[in-house]
C-alpha cells in the first residue's frame, strides 16, 4: 500500500468526522463474460466496484463512465442505473448511485498510483476482502433487482 495515500486517506476520513459533510459519488458494476471488474486502491484493502466523485457540471453516469475509464482503462457501451444508496460510515453521510454495464468496448488496465489492480472475478467466486457493499450490489445484479434504494 502506499503509504502518502494511506495517510491522506487518514486524514480525509479525520476531517470527515469532524466536519461530517454529504457526499455524492458513483460505481458502476461492469460485468464481462459473467464476470465483473473489480479494483484494488494503492490506500484501501478491500477490492471495490471502479467510480468515484463527479466533477462540476457533469452528469453522474458521464462521472460513472469517466471513472471506470481513468480506473481501469475500460471504455463502456450502454449503462442503466442499478440503485442509489446511502451510507454513514467514516463520519459522512454518502449518496452512492450505481450503475450497471454489460457492454465492455475496451479492458486495459495500467496499474496507477491509486489503483494498483484491475481484474474480473466471476460473479459467484469474488475474492477474498471484496467490500461487503461491493457483495451487495453484485448479489442484487445476480437476482435481477435493479432500481432499488437503500443502506450502501
Amino acid at each position: 500500500m502506499n503509504p502518502f495515500y494511506v495517510v491522506g486517506y487518514r486524514i480525509l476520513r479525520a476531517w470527515w468526522w469532524l466536519t461530517r459533510p454529504y457526499v455524492l459519488g458513483v460505481r458502476v458494476l461492469v460485468i464481462r463474460d459473467g464476470a465483473v471488474l473489480l479494483v484494488k486502491h494503492s490506500y484501501r484493502r478491500n477490492w471495490y466496484l471502479p467510480g468515484g466523485g463527479p466533477e462540476r457540471g457533469e452528469t453522474l453516469e458521464a462521472a460513472g463512465r469517466r471513472e471506470v475509464q481513468e480506473e481501469t482503462g475500460t471504455l463502456l457501451g450502454e449503462v442503466k442505473l442499478h440503485g442509489v444508496f446511502t451510507g454513514f460510515m467514516e463520519g459522512c453521510t454518502d449518496h452512492v448511485v450505481v450503475y450497471v454495464s454489460e457492454q465492455v468496448l475496451d479492458f486495459d488496465f495500467r496499474p496507477s498510483r491509486e489503483i494498483v489492480e484491475a481484474r474480473f472475478f466471476a460473479l459467484d467466486a469474488l475474492p477474498e476482502g471484496t467490500s461487503p457493499a461491493t457483495r451487495r450490489r453484485i448479489e442484487e445484479h445476480r437476482a435481477g433487482t435493479r432500481g432499488i434504494a437503500g443502506a450502501w
